[in-house]
């Protein structure tokens, strides 16, 4: 029983992460610079 709730849980944070990617993609930022391209030079768009 413990190993499903524990999978469970797991699950869930992927599923929030998964969706905070696709999120922050749609709204135009980038893992490698946060959005910011005037320290990453231009380079993530």
């Amino acid at each position: 029983m413990g190993t499903i709730i524990v999978s469970a849980i797991v699950a869930g944070a992927a599923v929030l992460a998964v969706r905070s990617i696709i999120k922050d993609k749609k709204a135009g930022r980038s893992i490698q610079c946060g959005g910011d391209c005037t320290r990453c030079g231009g380079g993530c768009h």
